[in-house]
């Protein structure tokens, strides 16, 4: 099979590529194309922008999380739809610390043999961006950069700069996108704005999506999408047997909204019905289930709601002391203790199962990517907050993949896991395994 792809990176955080690969999906939907997208690296929030604002499949993808192999089992498994759309993260060079080649958007690209067209914000430069491309070019070892797209400059000049491009560097300007700050997706302490928080998303995207159509040759990138690399994926394929036959309660709603599509799809392929409840609104679990998920998100925006919904507090630590297998997350985690305390110092209780409170900081706290020493085996994940507990947990050991830093971590009761840490699944096949058959033995 033919994977069409290609890669929209940047030179650096805040270059626009967000709102331009939010524009390009929203465009090729309206040329009649089926786009799917990824997102390079850790985050949540950006394909929660493309699966529920644009429409658009979405997943994670990360050379941090997974090895070659399994990122392209990744890529072939959730590709669907007429093209994939890879959104990089950070500067196209920038992996693992800053400083190294893994985990960063080229290393992806390496591995999917993805063609890259990088966004330059050209915000106040002329000949001088040649330069930063030029540097750019000369770091490409797999010589993957095809074109560029100038970010925040006028259309009459920024052709200029795209024909000088080309010719002294071969590759194709495929465009120029004007400044607008109406149209820029503004950011919060954790990434991106969620979709629902944003006044009047639907009309800045159709304006995005306008001045994509007007001032990017969309068809120039389907043709380089169509032309990319055969990618040899020789995979083995271990079907799942899905006898498990069990449910599991997954918070979903404003305040826990942070799951990896990979994550799901792995407990779904090992026989697990997912069964979503809102610890904000409903009163009771859902029927029959035989363990909880608790996702990150912002519990944190709505703590009188979540303090003021007592029986699903009291459901969940029933179920708990009772031993049923539970998964929670930052968020998640922060929900099961005995209250949370807001950046403006006031206290709310939360379900109370685990002893401990957590509070605002005001500060970033053991940010970035880890690797969980866990049961036998290590899992990776990453950790974003800026609120701090004080029982973290100390079953298993977290170690920075950089550097010596390491530190204990995470609450295991039982089959229950529950810390600070966003682990991704596909990382440590036998975590879920072993989850699963937690679930079995308990229902």
């Amino acid at each position: 099979m033919d994977y069409s792809r290609f890669m929209v990176a940047a030179t650096k955080s805040g270059s626009g590529k967000t709102t331009i690969t939010c524009g390009i999906l929203a465009a090729l939907k309206e040329k009649g194309l089926n786009p799917c997208s990824f997102k390079c690296g850790p985050d949540y929030i950006d394909p929660m922008f493309h699966r529920n604002v644009i429409g658009v499949p979405a997943g994670n993808l990360d050379t941090f999380f997974t090895d070659d192999n399994i990122t392209k089992s990744l890529f072939e498994k959730e590709y669907e739809g007429d093209v994939a759309v890879i959104e990089g993260v950070m500067g196209l060079y920038d992996g693992l610390g800053g400083i190294e080649l893994s985990g960063s958007s080229y290393d992806l690209a390496r591995v999917l043999s993805t063609p890259i067209i990088l966004v330059i914000n050209a915000k106040g430069a002329g000949r001088s961006v040649l330069a930063e491309i030029k540097g750019f070019l000369d770091y490409d070892e797999e010589h993957l950069i095809k074109g560029v797209i100038l970010n925040k400059t006028s259309l009459a000049f920024g052709k200029t700069l795209g024909e000088l491009i080309e010719k002294e560097f071969g590759i194709k300007c495929f465009g120029v996108v004007p400044e607008n700050k109406d149209i820029e997706l503004s950011s919060r302490h954790l990434g991106l704005v969620l979709p629902e928080e944003i006044n009047e998303l639907k009309e800045i995207l159709d304006q995005e999506t306008k001045m994509i159509s007007e001032g990017i040759d969309l068809e120039a990138i389907i043709a380089l999408a169509k032309g990319a690399e055969h990618l040899d994926i020789n995979i083995e394929n271990n079907n799942i047997v899905n006898t498990n036959n069990v449910r599991l309660a997954v918070a979903r709603d404003k305040a826990f909204c942070f799951y990896y599509r990979e994550n799901l799809q792995m407990l779904k392929e090992r026989g697990v019905e997912l069964v979503e409840f809102s610890p904000m609104v409903d009163h009771h679990l859902p029927d029959n289930i035989s363990g909880i998920l608790l996702g990150g998100g912002y519990p944190e925006n709505y703590l009188v709601d979540l303090q003021g919904n007592t029986f699903i507090k009291q459901e969940i630590k029933k179920a708990m002391d009772h031993g049923m297998p539970v998964l929670a997350e930052c968020g998640g985690f922060m929900y099961l203790l005995d209250s949370i305390k807001n950046e403006k110092d006031k206290s709310y209780n939360m379900v109370g199962a685990i002893n401990g409170k957590a509070e605002w900081t005001g500060k970033l706290v053991r940010f970035g990517y880890v690797t969980i020493e866990a049961d036998g085996f290590d899992i990776k994940g990453h950790e974003f907050h800026y609120y701090d507990t004080d029982n973290n947990g100390s079953s298993f050991v977290a170690k920075k993949p950089t550097g010596n830093r390491s530190w204990p971590c995470m609450h295991k009761s039982g089959s229950s896991y529950i810390g600070f840490p966003h682990l991704y699944y596909p990382s440590a096949p036998v975590f879920v395994d072993k989850f699963v058959e937690a679930m079995k033995n308990y229902g």
